[in-house]
């Protein structure tokens, strides 16, 4: 499916502000309310739209750690990498894996209540899944920006 400019524009839409009404987004893209539910669900149908979601707000819910563990691994077969990465997605305190070209395996985005917390996740949960060599982590001091909106 190729992308035209009101399907563009109605993605920016949507990445601002999901909540809004099929109403309010066919004023604002000149288009009928029955073209925009269609566009929508198309766009969901075709996987431009994962998903929709609350973002929260971290601090109000008692996340008051994100932490970026680099994972490094004793193997790099291709049944260790998927064990590991099915493994560490199990977890719910990891909200981001991606494998990575470089020094290291993988780069984790961990969120935890605090540094006990992590410690016990480290501890009883990453660090002895099998195949994993070492884990560096850095803790975040502030957060400057953090986008969930795509722009292209």
């Amino acid at each position: 499916m190729e992308l035209d400019l009101t399907d563009i524009k109605l993605l920016k839409l949507l990445q601002e502000d999901a909540t809004m009404s099929t109403k309010e987004i066919s004023l604002k893209l000149h288009k009928s309310i029955a073209a925009v539910h269609e566009r929508i669900k198309k766009l969901k149908k075709s996987g431009y739209i994962k998903k929709t979601v609350a973002i929260l707000d971290r601090q109000k819910i008692g996340i008051g750690l994100i932490s970026f563990s680099q994972v490094f691994l004793k193997a790099h077969t291709f049944e260790v990498l998927n064990e590991f990465e099915e493994e560490v997605s199990k977890f719910p305190e990891v909200m981001e894996c991606y494998q990575m070209a470089g020094s290291y395996d993988f780069m984790l985005r961990i969120a935890t209540k605090d540094m006990d917390t992590y410690h016990q996740f480290l501890r009883n949960k990453l660090a002895v899944l099998p195949h994993v060599n070492t884990v560096q982590t850095y803790f975040v001091l502030s957060e400057t920006k953090s986008e969930t909106a795509y722009h292209f």
